[in-house]
Parts: structure tokens; sequence; C-alpha cells
């Protein structure tokens, strides 16, 4: 919010008064004697610019992410005002923290939700994913589609409910990975966006992997997806607005300042 501006307070100097003194009549003038004056009052206020005098001024807009830097910062697209911000602590972690910020044209880029923890990929983190390599992409993602086994939360996303979204089974810590999938985000890592986070066309080829969401957390790492607690998730999904064309910005903090 804009900083009102102090106006410094600037003041008048005295007024020169000079007193007329008049002689007698009769005898031969005198040469008149001088007139006295009252000499300026002291000056002791602040003026304008002086040094010493500090002048409020607005803040300026955060037109970055707060974390991200220039190159990748020049991947969000333009038309982009909610990011979710999902930052490792390094290359390898499988922990994680994610942060949703919306842009304005006055403030810049603000938190609007979190920060929260997260889990990502056993591995930690990649460039260059492939399928089966147990680490996360790194880069900008858009965020267009959800679902889940589960009713939609009330997100502004397309949601597609299906059964097919049940789970079994174990994760790496040996923690079950039953409702997992109850909510989903489909992270648009090579897939058709517009479609249900269940379609299988993967247009970088199979061998690229897919299938990366943001998914309820099951309390491990993932095989490449980012997890939140099942609140926090229903949270995302109904602060997420597809006009605002919101993206994921994941990957370790070093990367990510770049």
């Amino acid at each position: 919010m804009p900083v009102r501006k102090g106006t410094p307070a600037l003041l008048s100097a005295g007024t020169l008064c000079a007193a007329l003194l008049l002689t007698g009549c009769g005898s031969p003038a005198a040469p008149p004697a001088p007139a006295p004056t009252t000499a300026p009052a002291a000056d002791t206020g602040p003026r304008p610019g002086s040094p010493g005098k500090a002048v409020a001024s607005a803040p300026v807009p955060e037109t970055r992410l707060p974390g991200v830097g220039p190159v990748t910062h020049a991947s969000v697209p333009d038309g982009t005002s909610q990011a979710l911000v999902v930052t490792g602590a390094s290359a390898d972690s499988t922990r994680s923290t994610a942060t949703l910020y919306s842009r304005d044209p006055v403030g810049g880029w603000k938190r609007q939700a979190g920060p929260w923890p997260t889990h990502n990929a056993l591995r930690g983190w990649t460039s260059d994913h492939t399928a089966g390599d147990l680490r996360t992409p790194i880069g900008v993602f858009r965020l267009g589609d959800a679902g889940g086994r589960l009713p939609d939360p009330g997100t502004r996303l397309p949601y597609d409910q299906d059964e097919q979204f049940a789970i079994s089974g174990t994760g790496f810590a040996g923690e079950p990975l039953e409702g997992s999938f109850d909510h989903v985000i489909a992270i648009d890592y090579n897939r058709v966006p517009g479609r249900s986070p269940l379609d299988k066309e993967r247009p970088l080829g199979a061998e690229k992997g897919g299938g990366v969401w943001i998914h309820v957390d099951h309390a491990g790492p993932t095989q490449a997806c980012v997890t939140l607690e099942r609140e926090e998730l229903r949270e995302l999904l109904r602060a997420l607005d597809p006009a605002r064309e919101p993206v994921v910005v994941m990957g370790p903090t070093t990367e990510l300042a770049r």
C-alpha cells in the first residue's frame, strides 16, 4: 500500500519593521536619527530538501516472484497473475515448501496463502526428467485441470471426479498410499492441457514421464509428484482461478534463484 508522503513545514521569516522618528519645528532641522530596525526572526526550521530530512516514498512493486531469479521468472507467462512456488533446500531434498502468490498491477507479487510443507520425489529434483528417475521436474508449468476420487471441494478449475483415482499399496517409507489421489491438480508437464489428469497422452514421448500431479500427502516422498496435506490442498483448489492463468514454479532454491 502506498505510503503517504509527509510535507515539510515551511517557517516564514519575521517581517522587517521600520520606526519613523519625527523632529521638532522652529529650529534648524537636525539630521534625522538613523531609523532603528527589527532584526529578522531566526529561521531554525527544516527547509525543503535540506540534509537530514527524510521524505517517505511509496514502496516499489515486487515485479518478480520472491526467491525467483530473472532466468526462471522469464518463463512465467505474461498473463499469469497467480503462482504456486515450490522450493526444495537442495537438488536431492525430498521435502520442500509451497507458497501461493498473486499479482496486482499496483502492489506486484504478494503472498496469498501458505507457506505449506510438502514432499517431492525420492531422489529430489531434475531439469531433465525421464520416466522412473524418481525426481521431480524443475521448471514453470501451468495448472489448469483437477480431479480426484472425492467430489469437487469448490474449485474453479475443471474437475474430474472418478473412481479411477483410487490407489492402494505402500510408499517408499512403508506408509499407506490410500487416499493420496482423493484430490489432485495436474501439472502441465508432458500432458495435453484441458483434459482429465487421468489422460495418458504424452506429447514428449513416454520416456519423458508424465502423470506429475499435486496430490494429498501420504507422509513420504513421491515418484515425481508434489504433495500437500489434505486441507491445504483443498484450500489451494479453492484459491486457484483459471482466469489468472495459474502456474507452478518448482525446483531447488538455487535453481529457482537463477
